[in-house]
């Protein structure tokens, strides 16, 4: 009776120690994962500068009640494909604003193109009204060159003139769909790293079990 007794005593402490390493191993994948999660959220692309990364068509211009959308070209490098906040190659671009609503065609609005942070002007039209509801310019950024750029949209709102701006860049960061592939290969890798670390926390806290026998 008394060896029985021993035994059951020495296998629950074993169990005992195989619970708590376990637990402990399952502390450590959940810290890691954190870790992981918070390198993830550190790689998407600061938008301080750029808007927010939650909007959901960045190429958008409120002006008063109404939006404008924003595209830039680059025929010889990219033919029909539209850019508006990443613009990657440096060369001529066609500038096109498109008004969404039917309004702003009656309205005058300026439209101007600034390198920023000097706020050097490279591009200009004056207030004037769109029947069209389109607004188109050319610009030649080799003239300029890489850089950070301000797009103005300037009405004149019961003479009291509202400035609406949009950010973008060109020759910076590259294609804005490699980005996107770029970072979809990341997400990949990290639950890649976050499964791998699970299964073997998992076999390392079942190594540490006793045997039923």
């Amino acid at each position: 009776m008394k060896i029985t007794k021993r035994h059951g005593q020495k296998t629950g402490s074993s169990w005992s120690r195989g619970q708590s390493l376990v637990l402990r191993s399952a502390k450590r994948v959940v810290r890691l994962a954190h870790l992981l999660m918070f390198a993830l959220i550190l790689q998407q692309p600061v938008y301080a500068h750029r808007g927010d990364a939650n909007d959901a068509d960045p190429c958008r211009i409120k002006v008063s009640n109404e939006w404008i959308h924003f595209a830039a070209y680059t025929p010889t490098f990219s033919e029909n494909k539209s850019y508006c906040r990443s613009i990657p190659k440096v060369g001529m671009t066609n500038l096109v604003f498109d008004y969404e609503g039917k309004q702003l065609r009656h309205v005058s609005i300026e439209f101007e193109v600034t390198k920023e942070p000097e706020g050097t002007r490279i591009f200009y039209r004056p207030p004037s009204a769109s029947k069209t509801g389109t607004v188109e310019g050319a610009v030649d950024f080799n003239q300029f060159g890489a850089g950070n750029y301000l797009v103005h949209v300037t009405i004149d709102n019961d003479n009291e003139k509202v400035d609406t701006h949009i950010p973008f860049s060109v020759g910076i960061e590259g294609d804005e769909s490699f980005v996107k592939v770029k970072k979809f290969l990341f997400t990949v890798a990290v639950c890649i790293v976050i499964g791998y670390l699970c299964f073997r926390y998992a076999r390392s806290g079942k190594s540490g079990q006793p045997n039923s026998a």
